[in-house]
């Protein structure tokens, strides 16, 4: 009896069997239940194909004709579904050539990159393992579909994949795997950087990372990746991990605590980051040069978005094992915080000009308020327009 959550799944697989085709589960979503962890994405391969599968269900998104894949929308959920392809040359290294499209769910199976990915489960729960993916879970090991040099040529990104895997899942990589990657390692520098930046986000968030960064950096991959080329002691100076990077804006900020002549900007460039990546990356570098300097006070907290707590502590984590802070702290301060914002000052710079109105409107008003909102945060006056008045009249700005 399957779980729960792959009920839907099973009544596409039911309604693609109808019309006489064959249907499973594979990858990813069949590898995590036999681990029993979480299931993430539900994916179907099927003999269908992508048109007749566009003729049998009424809400379908074309999204990979051309190699055999749409989403097929279901109870509000997305289901990718394959036909059994046999993949031609990777002239690309990312996508085949040309795809031939098939009956058969072997010869799809054996295009796939690692035996614990290469299995297919019918809608009983019945599996299909040709290459002892079951058996490599049991001894948790990555290993390659057929020949891993091959599996890597077509598509290098596979390489970082099984660096990927072992982080999350804690597993070692095959011998004989592992040594093909460090032959063909030299053709990561033909991936596309977004891409390399997805798996290496998921890589340091993993359980396990400890165990990947050992593997990136016994194997020279590190070499081959964006700003670590140009740096071949960068990822030796990364210390243990006590836990996960969540997100790359932290990995950046570690990595910029650990080596500050690699700005944050050259970081974002080089792995082709966003401008979101970028801000948080700043906050977070922001918050830990104030912590090195002043440790955990209202300002810190003031100028640190909730969203980014986490982040926060997951970076002083790895960097100062002898702290003791926890999240709730930054709450805490959060919630006792005079003000969220200078909006919230109980003056603002037309006040400023009636208290000083032979001053000539400039830049003063935002050095003023920049200096009450300091004073404010850290509890040195009261929020109110009373004692804004008196502490300003008693320290007038300076104009120039």
């Amino acid at each position: 009896m399957l779980p729960l959550y792959f009920k839907d799944g099973i009544q596409i697989i039911q309604t693609i069997e109808k019309f006489n085709h064959q249907a499973y589960f594979v990858g990813g979503c069949v590898r995590d239940l036999l681990l029993d962890k979480t299931v993430g994405d539900i994916d179907i391969a099927t003999s269908a194909s992508p048109n007749q599968i566009m003729e049998i269900f009424p809400n379908v998104i074309p999204v990979g004709l051309e190699h055999g894949t749409v989403i097929v929308r279901y109870k509000k959920q997305s289901y990718e579904v394959t036909t059994f392809r046999l993949d031609g040359k990777y002239t690309d290294q990312r996508h085949p050539d040309s795809v031939k499209f098939i009956r058969n769910i072997d010869e799809d199976l054996k295009r796939r990159d690692f035996t614990i990915n290469a299995l297919a489960m019918n809608k009983n729960g019945e599996i299909i393992d040709l290459f002892s993916g079951q058996t490599d879970l049991q001894k948790k090991l990555i290993r390659a579909v057929g020949n891993a040099y091959t599996r890597f040529s077509e598509d290098p990104l596979r390489m970082i994949r099984a660096l990927r895997f072992s982080s999350q899942l804690g597993f070692t990589i095959e011998e004989r795997t592992f040594k093909k990657m460090q032959q063909a390692k030299h053709q990561i520098e033909t991936i596309a950087v977004e891409r390399i930046t997805n798996e290496m986000t998921k890589l340091f968030a993993g359980k396990h990372v400890n165990l990947a960064i050992s593997y990136l950096q016994s194997s020279g991959i590190d070499k081959y990746l964006p700003t670590f080329k140009k740096d071949s002691d960068l990822i030796h100076k990364l210390p243990k991990l006590q836990n996960p990077l969540t997100t790359f804006a932290e990995v950046i900020t570690l990595f910029h605590v650990i080596k500050p002549e690699i700005s944050i900007t050259q970081w974002i460039k080089q792995w082709k980051c966003s401008n979101l990546t970028k801000q948080q990356a700043t906050e977070l570098t922001n918050a830990i040069k104030s912590f090195q300097h002043n440790g955990l006070n209202e300002m810190l907290v003031y100028q640190l978005s909730s969203s980014n707590f986490n982040g926060f502590i997951n970076v002083i984590d790895n960097l100062y094992t002898d702290h003791n802070i926890i999240i709730d702290d930054l709450h805490a301060i959060k919630a006792s915080l005079a003000i969220e914002s200078m909006n919230d000052l109980a003056i603002n710079g037309l006040d400023l000009m009636a208290i000083f109105p032979d001053y000539k409107k400039g830049r003063w008003i935002g050095n003023c308020l920049k200096t009450l909102e300091i004073e404010v945060v850290n509890n040195n006056i009261k929020n109110t327009k009373k004692d804004l008045k008196e502490w300003i009249k008693c320290n007038p700005p300076v104009v120039n």
